[in-house]
């Protein structure tokens, strides 16, 4: 395993178990404990577990997400491609909102470099639009949230009810047909509804993991969307009762 393997393995095996030992994971990754050890240590100053003799025990309360630098190293892979086929979707001219979040990251940076006006919906995305140096930037304000730095409240909604985009770019935390589109914030929800209004049609970016997952907070149903994309471990059941919804899917 290299590092990010490894230290998605560690979260892993904390969200199932609760703790985890350092020489169970020198044995599950084939790297030495003092190699572990480090690994322990870099998540604790993340906020992810509590460092204990001999292993960790984890700070991640179940039903809330990983933190936001844990999700940035996990589909690295996926979450480019998926970026650039978001950014295939988008004309040079057009207005459009970018979500928070590790996915909606990366499609701000291919967008960055396009001759369009976005409206970045957490500072993440806003910092890799400006990296591009051509994407006409408006800041949509209102509270950052902690660790995550995406924007929530009345002022980053009322922001975007003042809008009207030609693309919505959102992420979200879980799809389903069932239960729909669902995030684990409920401010999150709230501003994603208010970008979904604001915009003539809606991508949703999301990495297979998301697929058939259901978190806390509603944000819409799947027909909201106009087209989903993913990569190519998204479940063909799964893709097949989204498409049925009447939403273009893209694997990637």
């Amino acid at each position: 395993m290299d590092g990010p393997e490894r230290m998605d393995a560690i979260v892993r095996q904390l969200r199932d178990a609760g703790e985890v030992h350092v020489a169970d994971l020198a044995r599950l990754t084939g790297h030495s404990e003092m190699t572990i050890r480090r690994d322990l240590d870099r998540l604790a100053a993340q906020g992810v577990l509590r460092r204990v003799h001999g292993g960790a025990v984890s700070l991640l309360p179940r039903g809330q997400e990983p933190p936001y630098a844990v999700r940035a190293r996990q589909a690295t892979a996926a979450k480019k491609r998926i970026a650039a086929a978001v950014g295939d979707l988008v004309a040079d001219g057009q207005a459009v909102a970018v979500d928070g979040g590790t996915t909606a990251a990366e499609v701000a940076r291919v967008l960055g470099g396009r001759l369009i006006t976005a409206m970045p919906l957490s500072l993440q995305a806003a910092q890799a639009l400006s990296s591009g140096r051509q994407a006409r930037i408006l800041m949509a304000g209102g509270e950052v949230r902690p660790g995550e730095l995406s924007f929530t409240g009345p002022l980053a909604e009322a922001s975007l009810d003042a809008m009207r985009f030609d693309t919505a770019v959102l992420s979200c935390c879980g799809l389903s047909v069932a239960d729909g589109i669902t995030a684990h914030d409920l401010g999150d929800v709230a501003v994603k509804r208010a970008a979904m209004r604001s915009a003539r049609r809606v991508v949703l970016a999301a990495d297979s993991a998301k697929l058939g997952r259901v978190t806390m907070g509603y944000v819409g149903p799947v027909g909201r969307i106009d087209t989903l994309v993913t990569d190519t471990d998204a479940p063909d059941d799964v893709v097949t009762a989204i498409q049925a919804a009447g939403v273009t899917v893209l694997r990637v």
